[in-house]
Protein backbone atom coordinates (compact mmCIF):
# COMPACT_ATOMS: atom_id res chain seq x y z
CA UNK A 1 0.00 0.00 0.00
CA UNK A 2 1.52 3.39 -0.79
CA UNK A 3 1.03 6.37 1.30
CA UNK A 4 -0.37 9.43 -0.37
CA UNK A 5 1.36 12.72 -0.61
CA UNK A 6 -1.09 14.77 1.57
CA UNK A 7 -0.65 11.56 4.07
CA UNK A 8 3.71 12.02 3.87
CA UNK A 9 3.14 16.05 4.32
CA UNK A 10 1.50 15.53 7.28
CA UNK A 11 3.68 13.01 8.56
CA UNK A 12 6.81 15.42 7.50
CA UNK A 13 4.94 18.08 9.16
CA UNK A 14 4.14 16.22 12.32
CA UNK A 15 7.88 15.32 12.22
CA UNK A 16 8.83 18.87 12.29
CA UNK A 17 6.76 19.93 14.77
CA UNK A 18 8.05 17.64 17.28
CA UNK A 19 11.76 18.42 16.53
CA UNK A 20 11.21 22.31 17.15
CA UNK A 21 8.99 21.62 20.40
CA UNK A 22 12.14 19.32 21.85
CA UNK A 23 14.17 21.79 20.96
CA UNK A 24 12.84 24.89 21.95
CA UNK A 25 12.00 22.94 25.18
CA UNK A 26 15.84 22.20 25.46
CA UNK A 27 17.30 25.73 25.10
CA UNK A 28 14.74 27.15 27.63
CA UNK A 29 16.00 24.83 30.42
CA UNK A 30 19.79 25.53 29.31
CA UNK A 31 18.97 29.19 29.92
CA UNK A 32 16.78 28.46 32.95
CA UNK A 33 20.07 26.66 34.25
CA UNK A 34 21.83 29.51 33.78
CA UNK A 35 19.70 31.95 35.94
CA UNK A 36 21.30 33.30 39.05
CA UNK A 37 18.46 32.92 42.17
CA UNK A 38 19.37 36.01 43.27
CA UNK A 39 19.06 37.95 40.10
CA UNK A 40 15.52 36.24 39.68
CA UNK A 41 14.65 37.20 43.55
CA UNK A 42 15.45 40.68 43.06
CA UNK A 43 13.73 41.39 39.41
CA UNK A 44 10.63 39.36 40.72
CA UNK A 45 10.77 41.37 44.28
CA UNK A 46 10.62 44.76 41.87
CA UNK A 47 8.10 43.44 39.72
CA UNK A 48 5.52 42.35 42.74
CA UNK A 49 6.42 46.05 44.53
CA UNK A 50 4.51 47.49 41.34
CA UNK A 51 1.41 48.70 42.31
CA UNK A 52 -1.00 50.65 44.38
CA UNK A 53 -0.65 50.06 48.03
CA UNK A 54 -2.96 51.24 51.12
CA UNK A 55 -1.40 51.79 54.57
CA UNK A 56 -2.39 48.76 57.10
CA UNK A 57 -0.75 49.54 60.15
CA UNK A 58 2.76 48.18 61.37
CA UNK A 59 4.35 44.68 61.20
CA UNK A 60 3.60 44.68 64.90
CA UNK A 61 0.04 45.62 64.54
CA UNK A 62 -1.64 44.95 61.25
CA UNK A 63 -4.95 46.85 60.73
CA UNK A 64 -7.59 46.22 57.55
CA UNK A 65 -7.16 48.90 55.18
CA UNK A 66 -9.65 51.94 55.59
CA UNK A 67 -13.04 51.63 53.21
CA UNK A 68 -12.25 55.05 52.10
CA UNK A 69 -9.50 57.60 52.17
CA UNK A 70 -6.41 56.76 54.20
CA UNK A 71 -2.94 57.10 52.88
CA UNK A 72 -1.81 55.18 48.77
CA UNK A 73 1.67 54.55 48.04
CA UNK A 74 2.57 53.85 44.50
CA UNK A 75 5.12 52.08 42.66
CA UNK A 76 6.38 51.99 38.88
CA UNK A 77 9.76 50.23 37.83
CA UNK A 78 11.39 53.32 38.82
CA UNK A 79 9.19 56.07 40.71
CA UNK A 80 7.13 56.05 43.58
CA UNK A 81 4.65 58.13 45.42
CA UNK A 82 2.54 58.81 48.43
CA UNK A 83 -0.69 60.08 49.11
CA UNK A 84 -2.51 60.57 52.51
CA UNK A 85 -5.85 62.35 51.79
CA UNK A 86 -9.00 62.83 54.41
CA UNK A 87 -11.75 60.15 54.02
CA UNK A 88 -14.82 63.14 55.06
CA UNK A 89 -13.47 66.08 52.69
CA UNK A 90 -11.08 64.18 49.70
CA UNK A 91 -8.95 67.19 50.52
CA UNK A 92 -5.54 65.86 50.48
CA UNK A 93 -3.10 65.85 53.76
CA UNK A 94 -0.12 65.28 52.08
CA UNK A 95 1.79 64.27 48.76
CA UNK A 96 5.41 63.26 48.31
CA UNK A 97 7.48 61.18 45.87
CA UNK A 98 10.27 60.43 43.57
CA UNK A 99 12.52 57.65 42.70
CA UNK A 100 14.08 54.05 43.77
CA UNK A 101 16.21 52.06 44.19
CA UNK A 102 16.30 48.16 45.05
CA UNK A 103 19.06 45.95 45.71
CA UNK A 104 17.25 42.44 47.14
CA UNK A 105 15.40 43.16 49.85
CA UNK A 106 17.67 46.96 50.33
CA UNK A 107 15.27 49.63 49.25
CA UNK A 108 15.90 52.97 49.47
CA UNK A 109 13.86 56.16 48.38
CA UNK A 110 14.58 59.75 47.99
CA UNK A 111 12.22 62.80 47.77
CA UNK A 112 12.07 64.65 44.74
CA UNK A 113 8.81 66.58 44.84
CA UNK A 114 6.74 67.19 47.75
CA UNK A 115 3.64 69.70 49.20
CA UNK A 116 4.50 72.37 51.36
CA UNK A 117 3.33 69.51 54.26
CA UNK A 118 6.22 67.54 54.05
CA UNK A 119 8.29 70.01 51.28
CA UNK A 120 10.84 69.48 54.50
CA UNK A 121 11.36 66.15 53.11
CA UNK A 122 12.88 66.59 49.79
CA UNK A 123 16.30 66.01 48.98
CA UNK A 124 16.08 63.22 52.00
CA UNK A 125 16.64 59.46 50.85
CA UNK A 126 14.97 57.23 53.39
CA UNK A 127 16.24 53.43 53.21
CA UNK A 128 14.24 50.33 54.11
CA UNK A 129 14.13 46.77 54.13
CA UNK A 130 10.96 45.38 52.05
CA UNK A 131 9.45 42.29 51.63
CA UNK A 132 6.11 41.46 49.33
CA UNK A 133 4.20 38.88 50.09
CA UNK A 134 1.11 37.94 48.28
CA UNK A 135 -0.86 41.16 48.99
CA UNK A 136 1.61 42.52 51.78
CA UNK A 137 4.10 44.94 51.76
CA UNK A 138 6.05 44.98 54.64
CA UNK A 139 8.62 48.08 54.60
CA UNK A 140 10.98 48.41 58.10
CA UNK A 141 12.52 51.46 58.76
CA UNK A 142 16.84 51.47 58.32
CA UNK A 143 17.97 54.90 60.41
CA UNK A 144 14.14 55.92 60.22
CA UNK A 145 10.63 55.85 61.53
CA UNK A 146 8.52 54.76 58.66
CA UNK A 147 8.19 50.81 59.56
CA UNK A 148 4.98 49.74 57.86
CA UNK A 149 2.55 47.25 56.64
CA UNK A 150 0.90 47.85 53.09
CA UNK A 151 -2.04 45.77 51.69
CA UNK A 152 -2.16 46.18 48.01
CA UNK A 153 -4.93 48.65 46.73
CA UNK A 154 -8.13 46.64 45.27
Amino acid sequence: MTESRAGRRIRRAAAVAVVVLAASAAVGAWLRADDKPDDKDKKDLGKQLVGAWVLAGTPDDPKDPPEKGGRLKFFTGRHWAITDYDPQTGEVVFHHGGTYTLDGENYAETVEYANKNTANLIGMTLKFKIKVDKDTYTQVGDGNEFTERWKRAK
